[in-house]
């Protein structure tokens, strides 16, 4: 058929072609979680001759870990500090302009809402 020959054809041409292979080479690895592929900007070297400095001896993927672990921490922490400068101007203004509306206005102004 037609059709076959299509298809033997196609398996060939993906097992000249590595990267089109519906496997890879993580068979045999020592992990079971997933991988990723970096392509190394300018910045992602900067970054890894800094980590190199950091971590000497450290292998490069090792580093590309540490650095992303790193990031981690960091954004975690800005965050975090973003949540408490919100928190904080809350606080300070909790209160301070209770006495611009009179007492029941929200009431009044939930009734004129629809149900």
């Amino acid at each position: 058929m037609p059709g076959d020959r299509r298809g033997a054809a196609s398996r060939r041409l993906i097992s000249c072609l590595y990267h089109l292979q519906l496997w890879w080479y993580s068979d045999d690895m020592a992990t079971t979680l997933p991988r990723i592929q970096v392509t190394q900007t300018p910045e992602l070297a900067a970054g890894l001759e800094l980590a190199a400095k950091e971590w000497p001896g450290a292998s490069r993927s090792e580093l590309v870990a540490r650095l992303a672990e790193a990031g981690t921490e960091t954004l975690a922490a800005r965050r975090a500090e973003r949540r408490a400068q919100r928190r904080k101007v809350l606080d300070e203004t909790r209160g301070k302009y209770a006495s611009v509306y009179p007492p029941g206005y929200l009431e009044e102004l939930r009734e004129d809402w629809p149900e």
